[in-house]
């Protein structure tokens, strides 16, 4: 995402040292027009009814612009329900995932007429037709079904295997047809499922595809009218410079042997895959150390800045930004947060570094604002994005003492 410029680090046109002048590290910064290039990539190859996956950022200057390339929304609590509203999706292309929604929930997604609740459990459709059936209404849904495919991913990002807890079991489709042929007031026309993220062999696809057609066709042989097969997403985003490039091509080729003649619209949720490579994370080098022959760098970012590292294993490329050291230096990146998971990276070579140098992260754009937190009680930092030569604070850093206020002190204390 940086390019360079008279060996000066630019995102788009906007100098990154300028963005520093401004903005005090960490911080996290987005390329619109990588956003955008990615986007009309995928639409090109996979076709317009794409779902942006709003957990992977739900910053609203993000949803905007998500809304403004004519996605809709894949979201999966209240809260991602509301920021996609507010953002202006059109109620009508949101769907409503998740595997714990509450009473509450699923009555206000029903109010705000959406396009889909996907339901995840047969207690689930129970429910919803009783509070559908409550309110006089009649409801359009999907069931998000657990085909059990083994996407080959993080054990902690799999979500398509019997044994996880999303979905309901595909072998369990006569059950669901019987059920929901005794709802009163829902209105069954989608399937949907997903498998996990940061899945890179095609097979796993193909394996998916063949799965849901299978599905669709016998819930269409059971009398059901599917309307909508949404397949997931979990596509590839390559963060080691030593993983092979995710072809999303061979999922099109995939897709087009598996679903011909079909009558019901193929969808798709990604959102790792649309905005992951169009963010960086920059930080700033508090101090340096040797702790028993490891050259340590204690850098502003910590795992509540970027909690993947610490509760996936997750790698991210780190970047020296302003070093004119020609030595080169084993070094590993820890955060400041007082817990030994609050590593980055270990044993990666960097020029020699000093204190107050700018590191990036790579990659951050999906998962890292949104998993970020206060532990420590340190301040969430700004979020900003970039438009060619043009760049604006589209989240402003927390101050403490209003994290602190807005505890309440009991009047016994």
């Amino acid at each position: 995402m940086l390019n360079y410029k008279n060996n000066d680090p630019y995102i788009e046109g906007t100098s990154l040292h300028d963005l520093v002048k401004v903005c005090a590290t960490p911080f996290y910064v987005y390329s619109q027009e990588k956003i955008i290039n990615q986007v009309n990539k995928t639409k090109e190859i996979l076709g317009n009814n794409i779902f942006y996956s709003i957990k992977s950022n739900s910053n609203q200057a993000i949803l905007k612009l998500m809304n403004s390339l004519d996605l809709g929304a894949d979201v999966v609590s209240v809260g991602e329900l509301k920021r996609a509203l507010e953002a202006g999706f059109n109620p009508n292309k949101i769907i409503f995932e998740g595997v714990g929604k509450s009473e509450q929930d699923l009555l206000y997604a029903m109010h705000k007429n959406i396009r889909l609740i996907n339901t995840e459990s047969l207690e689930e459709i129970k429910l919803l037709d009783s509070l559908a059936t409550e309110k006089n209404k009649v409801v359009d849904i999907g069931v998000r079904l657990n085909p059990d495919i083994d996407g080959e991913t993080l054990s902690k990002i799999s979500t398509g295997k019997k044994t996880d807890k999303f979905g309901i079991e595909i072998d369990k489709i006569d059950k669901i047809v019987e059920l929901v042929k005794t709802c009163k007031s829902l209105n069954l026309v989608g399937i949907s499922c997903h498998i996990g993220s940061q899945i890179s062999k095609i097979e796993a696809f193909k394996n998916t595809f063949n799965q849901m057609k299978m599905a669709a066709n016998k819930f269409i042989e059971s009398g059901i009218n599917i309307k909508h097969v949404d397949l997931g997403g979990g596509f590839h985003v390559k963060y080691k410079v030593s993983d092979p490039d995710f072809n999303i091509e061979m999922v099109k080729k995939e897709l087009d042997n598996c679903f011909t003649q079909t009558e019901y619209e193929l969808s798709f949720e990604p959102g790792r895959y649309l905005i992951a490579e169009a963010g960086i994370t920059v930080t700033s080098i508090i101090t340096k150390k040797n702790n028993g022959g490891i050259n340590y760098l204690i850098v502003d970012a910590g795992m509540n800045t970027l909690i993947r590292p610490a509760m996936y294993g997750a790698h991210h490329e780190i970047l020296a930004i302003n070093s004119n050291s020609k030595e080169f230096i084993d070094y590993t990146i820890a955060g400041p947060i007082c817990e030994s998971s609050d590593i980055f990276s270990r044993d990666i070579k960097l020029t020699k570094q000093k204190i107050g140098d700018l590191l990036v992260i790579k990659n951050t754009g999906a998962y890292g604002k949104v998993m970020s937190s206060n532990y420590n009680s340190r301040p969430l930092p700004s979020e900003i994005l970039v438009n060619k030569d043009n760049y604006a604070i589209v989240f402003s850093p927390e101050k403490i003492e209003k994290i602190i206020e807005a505890d309440i002190i009991p009047s016994w204390l």
